[in-house]
């Protein structure tokens, strides 16, 4: 099995092995575009042309092309989608390629630009080449940063935008790999990304996962889908991260698990020594273990959840913590700090990481005041000196600005009301 992608990689695995396609130095010429040039040899291949002035943020490393962006399509009959089309500027001279999308939001999703298409023709306008390619190098970074070792066997391995696949997410958990799919151009792929997967080191069991509210507005229904191969891996997987075991089940939340969080984790546990702690919106405990493992004297859970809190009080036994110590319960959070306010209750470290309040543009302005709300209250039930770690999933709510801008305004109101 695979551990890494670059010339070191073992024979035994021909399809993850970096060996480029090489094709003859006449077959893209330097003096023109290459992805022109590649492009030739491709019937029916649609350009997409940006509006004056959009190009050099995409240039920049945006992948996503917005349709205000785009002035026109060629191409007959129009691309569907899933294709594959040509992004080019207002010259229609190409500057990528990516996935098209005639009903979301996401005109397309820019996969390569023309100057790595001139460094690696093999990949350019081929999805399977480049989808073997970007898992390759996200192994190969993975590794360098010591992923999987003997006190971590979580760790997210395809982060979507980050690892240049906006719409994939690929969570490794022990010996299962979470798929999860929020683009239609992932399902297209499906079976792919998960004959890709399946090669890399360790991972015997599958489990992929449709974000199906997402989908619809990529203009795919998935109750009409037919399952196109199994991957029905269920029930719970034991992990271990930063030494702490944690269940995970393959029916949680996003992949079953915030593997996205496990940096903040370890500095909750740095902060937590001889401290009392809340953690709010807590799941399956991830917060609360860690500042217990710091040596937190008091940690409280909080989650509305039951079935979270059942692998949160499971992850209790498993590493032989002491129940006096650590507890969660289930209840509203804005229910329990309210109450807590009334009791004149503090914390000396408190973490408010609550769900995705704002999983679209249209609603940014009530999610910013859900968040508000939170905040608020959260800042009330710190010890004075103590500290607030407040988290936002909500994508919108942050490349917006509005979350920062929220949390500073309700700083800035209790500097004025400290001085009145």
């Amino acid at each position: 099995m695979l551990r890494a992608c670059g010339a070191a990689a073992p024979a035994s695995v021909p399809a993850l092995v970096r060996a480029r396609l090489a094709r003859p130095a006449s077959a893209v010429a330097s003096s023109s575009s290459a992805l022109e040039e590649l492009a030739a040899d491709r019937k029916g291949l649609a350009k997409v042309v940006l509006k004056k002035g959009k190009t050099q943020i995409f240039r920049d490393g945006s992948p996503m092309v917005y349709s205000g962006s785009v002035d026109r399509i060629i191409g007959r009959p129009p691309p569907r989608t899933g294709d594959v089309v040509l992004v080019a500027d207002g010259s229609e001279k190409p500057i990528g390629w990516g996935v098209y999308n005639s009903v979301s939001m996401f005109c397309v999703r820019l996969m390569q630009l023309e100057e790595e298409a001139k460094r690696d023709p093999a990949s350019a306008l081929n999805m399977e080449r480049l989808l073997e390619e970007r898992l390759c190098s996200a192994v190969d970074l993975r590794g360098s940063l010591g992923f999987p070792s003997t006190n971590t066997n979580a760790y997210r391995l395809i982060n979507s935008e980050g690892d240049r696949l906006s719409g994939l997410i690929v969570d490794i958990f022990a010996d299962v790999a979470v798929i999860a799919s929020s683009a239609a151009w992932v399902e297209k792929y499906r079976q792919q990304i998960q004959s890709l997967v399946s090669k890399v080191s360790d991972v015997n069991h599958i489990k992929w996962r449709s974000s199906t509210d997402i989908l619809k507005e990529e203009g795919l229904d998935m109750s009409e889908q037919k399952e196109p191969a199994p991957s029905s891996y269920s029930g719970t997987v034991k992990v271990m991260e930063n030494g702490i075991i944690y269940l995970v089940s393959m029916e949680g939340q996003k992949t079953g698990f915030y593997a996205d969080q496990r940096e903040s984790r370890h500095f909750i546990s740095t902060l937590s020594k001889d401290q009392r702690v809340l953690d709010l919106c807590c799941y399956s405990g991830g917060f609360a273990l860690s500042a217990a493992k710091g040596g937190a004297t008091n940690v409280t859970g909080i989650d509305s959840s039951g079935s979270a809190l059942d692998l949160a009080n499971e992850n209790i036994l498993l590493n032989k913590l002491d129940a006096e110590r650590i507890s969660f319960l289930k209840e509203d959070a804005t229910t329990f700090m309210k109450g807590a306010i009334s009791r004149n209750e503090l914390w000396d470290l408190v973490i408010l990481d609550p769900p995705k309040l704002a999983p679209r543009k249209k609603v940014l302005q009530s999610a910013s005041g859900m968040y508000r709300s939170l905040n608020a209250l959260a800042m009330q039930v710190v010890k004075p000196g103590g500290l607030l770690m407040t988290c936002s999933c909500s994508g919108a709510m942050t490349q917006s600005g509005l979350f920062l801008k929220t949390i500073q305004d309700l700083v800035d109101e209790s500097k004025l009301k400290l001085r009145l």
